[in-house]
């Protein structure tokens, strides 16, 4: 299954906030987090900006074998009108249920998907495809294929993270949010070889993540097929503004939200 994005379709660009504990971190790979702010305060930071949608994901939940918290998810949603993505630790139907009633307007999935894929039906049929986010955290193996990894890229497994996908765009997502482990928080740009390869199998949305540093990256990432692009450092230290990142992104002819 593939489906180019429509030229007529504007790319959103989508600051993320990993949270732990209540404050927003970033690290390299998954590891060695770093203090980076106050959900809340960035959030409307990052509105007031021009940010197109906010993705919050609680990366310690799955760890912590626990939900994401509530208590942030409306803390965010009390300053913001944006769209807003929300995961970590969703499990069940009712953990959906619950981020969606503290204010998030998608929900996103990853580790207990892919241990029961039925999960991403469930939220499909029960919110509608728009409310399900399939998050894939790919990691490039020795073949040059990926597999997918899950309990925030600390747990390889033998799936094909192209393979889930596509199992995933069938079960009813309505988005993927596809980030390349091995590139997150590095700079080094996104893995535009996962994205086409990506594109090449699902024909919903999908959020590019992992290694932005430039606004250069964002575009390039558009050009491979993602309609969403999601970075965090490079908006948390201030090294591209949001403004800036769109209008290079329609300088090179992706449209995008004034």
């Amino acid at each position: 299954m593939s489906a180019a994005p429509s030229l007529g379709a504007c790319v959103r660009v989508i600051p993320c906030l990993d949270v732990r504990g209540g404050r927003v971190v970033k690290g390299v790979r998954f590891r060695d987090l770093a203090d980076a702010g106050d959900p809340a305060e960035l959030a409307a930071r990052y509105q007031s900006e021009g940010a197109d949608e906010l993705c919050l994901l609680d990366v310690s939940a799955t760890l912590d074998e626990r939900g994401a918290c509530a208590a942030t998810v409306e803390s965010v949603r009390a300053v913001l009108s944006i769209p807003l993505t929300v995961g970590g630790g969703v499990r069940t139907l009712a953990d959906a249920k619950r981020l969606l009633a503290a204010g998030a307007d998608k929900v996103s999935v990853n580790s207990a998907a892919v241990l029961r894929p039925e999960l991403v039906t469930e939220i499909s049929r029960a919110f509608g495809s728009q409310a399900a986010v399939v998050a894939v955290d790919a990691e490039r193996v020795a073949d040059g294929a990926w597999r997918v990894t899950v309990r925030s890229g600390s747990t390889a497994t033998q799936r094909c993270a192209l393979d889930w996908i596509a199992e995933a765009t069938r079960r009813g997502a309505g988005e993927i949010l596809l980030t390349a482990v091995e590139r997150d928080g590095t700079g080094a740009g996104f893995d535009l070889e996962l994205l086409r390869a990506a594109r090449a199998v699902t024909c919903v949305p999908i959020v590019a993540s992992g290694g932005a540093r430039s606004a250069r990256d964002l575009v390039r990432a558009a050009r491979c097929g993602a309609t969403g692009l999601l970075a965090a450092g490079m908006f948390h230290r201030g090294e591209v503004s949001i403004a800036a990142a769109k209008l290079e992104l329609a300088a090179a002819g992706r449209k995008v939200r004034p």
